[in-house]
This record gives C-alpha cells, structure tokens and sequence, in this order.
C-alpha cells in the first residue's frame, strides 16, 4: 500500500459531505469521471470499498476513514498555512474570528488601539461557533480567534488539536443559570448544577455549553433540551429565557439586568466561563499587535 493521496482524501470527503459525484466534481472543479477514478484509486490503494453508490454514502471502513480524515486535512492545510504566514510580508488585513459571548468593551478597546496603530489596516471581526474556529486559525481562514466556554477554574478550554497553535487565556468570569423571573429558583443565592439536570433546558450550542458538556460538568445523566435555539443571537436566547422556555447556562456579566430574566451562580461544581486567544505565527502587523493587547504582553 503507497502513501494515501491528499488529493483524493479531499475528494473521497467532498463526495462524502454531498453525497454526490456530480455535486461534488462541480465544487472541486473535477469533472465527474474525475472524480470516479479518484475515488476508485482510493478504494483499490487501501483495498476495500469506501463508498456505496445508490445512494451516495460511506460505508463501515469509509466511516472509519472519515475519522481520520478531517484531522489530516486540516493539519495540512495548517501547515501550508503556518509556512505562508512566516514567508510572507505582513498583511494590513487583520481578520478576527470569535465566538458570540467573547465579543465585549475589551476587544473593542483593543481593536481602536489597532487601527491607531494602523490606520489603514482592513479590520474583519467574524463570529463564529467554538468548533469551527481552532480549524480556522489553523489553515489561515482566521488570524486569531477569541474563544469563549466553559471550564474549572484555571483550566484550558477543550479545544481540538489542529496544530501548533498558541492558547492565551484573556478572562474568567462566574457562570449563573439563568431563569424566569418567577422561577421558584429565583432569588436564590446559588445552586448546584446537579439539582437541574430535570430542568427545562434551552439547548444553543453557538452560545451556551450542550447537554452533554452539561452532563460531564455536573457528573449526572439529565439536562435534556426542551427548545433548540440555532443562532448567535443572546437577547434572543434570552427572551426565551423570560418567556419560559428553558434555563441556559451563561456569564453571569451577561445576564444582569436583562429583562424578564433571573441569575442563580452555580454553586457547585465550581465552574467559569473562559475566554482564550487563539492563534499560529503571526508576523509584525495588526494581528501581532491585537494579540499582544488581548494576552496582555508588552
């Protein structure tokens, strides 16, 4: 067996996600018998079929190959980029991904001090879901990125391995439940994370943590979702909050003075919301400079 392809593990997951050989010789640029050959190469090279083809899907060994996949690709794809960023001149673009929460007066302090700096400096803020943008930073979609979730105090954030990336912690705040004003909880002065594993839960995993982050958090089974809630959006995360449908787990900075809405700390375990930096090689430009007023170093 030779060394596998690149060029056809792209392609074996292109076909894969669309599950199509004409939608996805269309998105690569191939043509659709391209495609094919690639695909049987690939079959033939690590000798067993990868894809079934009516319908379009991976079978048990393609699914095992997924696995593997994803991660290769990005890491070479971080690689190009991480040898792009060092051999080039320094870009007056700076593009930011970050996650919803993360967004706050801090990064808006640092930003002005970016663009005094530079004051022709192309300024992109992205916001983004926590998963997608380790991968970002690493392939260069992304400067730096700002991360946000939960964690024990002190602890990093669980972000995949996509590289060799540098990890900052730029602030811990205390996380609170947030409830209806009327709850039976309300006016409590903590609670434990356990206790509400029977709750209404609003499950939005662009903003808050998911049940099952939830559940190893608390150590208990529970914390099923009530109401799916697709977006970025927090005032609206939190009118759902007021009206009743469901708690959410959020920066208790976030939830003062919202209207409808009650904060509970959680009291056990002990908990924070993390926000780290997150970014590859970065030479002199905006994006050093950013990152150097985030991590606080000189």
């Amino acid at each position: 067996m030779t060394a596998v392809d690149p060029q056809q593990l792209r392609t074996f997951v292109t076909v894969t996600r669309l599950g199509s050989f004409s939608e996805a010789a269309r998105e690569l640029g191939y043509t659709q018998s391209a495609v094919s050959q690639q695909i049987a190469a690939l079959e033939a090279d690590l000798g067993t079929g990868l894809l079934s083809r009516r319908p379009v899907g991976p079978t048990e060994a393609g699914l095992r190959l997924l696995e593997h996949a994803a991660p290769l690709l990005v890491r070479l794809e971080a690689a190009r980029a991480d040898v792009a960023r060092l051999a080039g001149a320094p870009s007056a673009r700076l593009v930011l991904g970050t996650t919803p929460l993360a967004v706050g007066a801090t990064l808006g302090r640092a930003l002005g001090e970016v663009r005094r700096a530079h004051p022709a400096a192309d300024l992109v803020v992205r916001v983004l879901a926590q998963d997608a943008l380790p991968a970002q930073v690493a392939t260069g979609e992304v400067d730096l990125a700002l991360i946000d979730g939960l964690a024990a105090p002190s602890d990093p954030l669980p972000l995949p391995d996509v590289g060799p990336l540098t990890t900052v912690a730029v602030d811990e705040q205390p996380v609170a439940v947030a409830l209806p004003a009327g709850h039976p909880l309300a006016g409590r002065t903590g609670v434990a994370l356990a206790d509400l594993s029977a709750a209404r839960w609003l499950d939005a995993p662009d903003l808050t943590p998911t049940a099952a982050r939830l559940r190893a958090a608390a150590g208990v089974d529970g914390f099923r979702p009530a109401t799916r809630y697709r977006g970025t959006d927090v005032h609206g995360l939190l009118a759902l909050v007021a009206t009743g449908h469901g708690l959410s787990l959020l920066p208790a900075s976030v939830l003062a003075g919202a209207p409808g809405v009650a904060s509970v700390p959680i009291a056990a375990p002990r908990l924070v919301h993390r926000t780290e930096l997150v970014h590859g090689s970065l030479p002199e430009g905006p994006a050093a400079l950013l990152a150097r007023l985030l991590s606080g170093t000189p």
